[in-house]
């Protein structure tokens, strides 16, 4: 045959690595976290034909579990709002929504550790009414700021809801100072501001973006009354992110390889991308880079991008878990966060982790720069007393286990400035794409951003080589 077909309805394959379908087409994404799993069944999804490669000997990148003992732990604890209806779809997509269900409506205890036991306790909740006045109550009553304070709160987030999120200028700018100009006391700022800033964006509030803070109060406080309903994994995150993922990955088609780490992409003589990796080399019309920002870096190829040190001018900040089993329940509530202590956020996992006997907490310390190099006794002497101070029912309890877990890198730092450093999904070379939290999603560093960045290199993908979008994959975009 002189066409380059087979009788049987084969495409021979130029670069020797077999033969596909008629009109099949190929992609390598490279990187198995959230990002790279959506690209990946997003493009199978398409009918696109997709190979998976991550380095790591599971799927589910920064948010994973291990085993310790009889214990399964996560890596940190990680939760969601309502409002992220990207996870929200990813969950459905890997069957695994009922598993990380969310509250039915918001409610964060908060205990401030400075106030006399019986009046440490303040909450923020929201009623069913609409916004703002969803929020109304809770603030007029929240006990950790004075009635002037909570009075210049309702001002700024007013003015906050009036802030254009397009409007470029507000990358330049940093949130501390935006909130010392609307009137907030820094009592304001730790009880309020802070509490749920350094939570979601990694940084207090001195140091992140304007325009990044303002996206999380605006979608998650001030756009729909039910936006901030928190959610979080009631069994491992590996369940989740690598187990249900490979499954649903299986049943899309994609061919998935862990341990698998790529050395080099390279446009071929026929125009169609290499991917090496030790002891294979793969052919793709299109190559999906879900991989780290410096990672990225070192495989794009000359031209890529206009400014591609660029990526390594996005920092990174860290994340420090401190993991601590009790002989007996010391904590009633599934989750609180605290003011007045060097406690953040901590969870109950008990349940989650497997454990039988007593109470197994984690507490999550964001923004954990001066913590994250620390020795584990340092951080046992500081955090334990915290939680007696917290807790009353651990002043008589056993300590069965305690240890931390550090992502140094867990996000990019979400400094000013920083939105003019993140590409996005597309490249300059055709065939090459870009996803992962640090692209220009426009959300912080979090589960969203990762889902979002798979599906915009998976959009893009589509497009260039000419398939139509699944359209279950954009459910989500209207539920926004």
């Amino acid at each position: 045959m002189t066409d380059g077909t087979r009788p049987d309805g084969l495409l021979a394959d130029a670069t020797g690595d077999g033969v596909h379908e008629r009109g099949t087409r190929d992609a390598v994404v490279v990187g198995g976290g959230l990002a790279g799993i959506t690209a990946a069944l997003a493009l199978a999804d398409a009918g696109v034909r997709v190979t998976l490669l991550e380095g790591r000997p599971r799927l589910g990148g920064l948010a994973f579990s291990f085993q310790r003992g009889e214990l399964t732990v996560d890596n940190g604890q990680h939760v969601y709002l309502r409002c992220c209806t990207a996870y929200r779809w990813f969950l459905d997509r890997i069957e695994g929504t009922a598993l990380a269900p969310l509250q039915d409506r918001l409610d964060v205890p908060v205990l401030d550790v400075t106030k006399p036991e019986g009046r440490r306790l303040g909450r923020l909740r929201r009623d069913a009414l609409p916004v703002p006045l969803h929020l109304g109550r809770s603030l007029a009553t929240y006990p950790h700021l004075s009635l002037a304070e909570r009075a210049r709160v309702g001002r700024a987030a007013l003015a906050l809801k009036g802030l254009d999120l397009a409007d470029p200028t507000l990358d330049a700018q940093d949130f501390g100072s935006w909130l010392t100009a609307h009137g907030q006391s820094a009592r304001a700022v730790e009880a309020l501001w802070d509490l749920v800033g350094v939570a979601t964006l990694n940084a207090v509030a001195g140091d992140a973006s304007l325009g990044l803070a303002a996206m999380v109060f605006k979608t998650g406080l001030l756009s729909d009354p039910g936006a901030a309903d928190i959610g979080w994994a009631r069994v491992p995150l590996g369940e989740l992110h690598d187990r249900l993922a490979r499954k649903a990955l299986d049943s899309a088609g994609v061919r998935t390889e862990v341990r698998s780490r790529v050395t080099s992409i390279s446009l071929d003589a026929n125009g169609r991308w290499s991917v090496q990796m030790p002891g294979e080399t793969l052919a793709a019309d299109a190559v999906v880079l879900a991989v780290p920002q410096r990672e990225a870096h070192g495989l794009l190829p000359d031209g890529a991008l206009d400014a591609p040190g660029q990526l390594l001018e996005i920092g990174t900040a860290p994340i420090l878990n401190v993991h601590v089993v009790y002989d007996r329940t010391v904590l009633t509530r599934p989750f609180f966060t605290a003011l007045g202590s060097p406690v953040q956020w901590v969870f109950d996992r008990t349940e989650a982790s497997g454990l039988r006997e007593g109470q197994y907490l984690a507490l999550s310390q964001s923004a954990a720069h001066d913590e994250i190099e620390e020795p584990v006794a340092a951080l046992r002497e500081r955090y334990l007393p915290e939680l007696e101070r917290l807790l009353p029912a651990a002043r008589g309890a056993e300590v069965r286990d305690f240890f931390v877990t550090r992502e140094r890198t867990a996000t990019f730092a979400p400094t000013p400035g920083v939105g003019r450093l993140r590409p996005g999904a597309r490249t300059k070379a055709p065939g090459l794409y870009l996803a992962g939290a640090w692209t220009a999603t426009g959300w912080p560093a979090t589960m969203e951003s990762a889902v979002r960045s798979g599906v915009s290199a998976a959009d893009a993908a589509l497009s260039a080589l000419g398939r139509p979008r699944p359209r279950h994959l954009f459910d989500f975009e209207e539920a926004a």
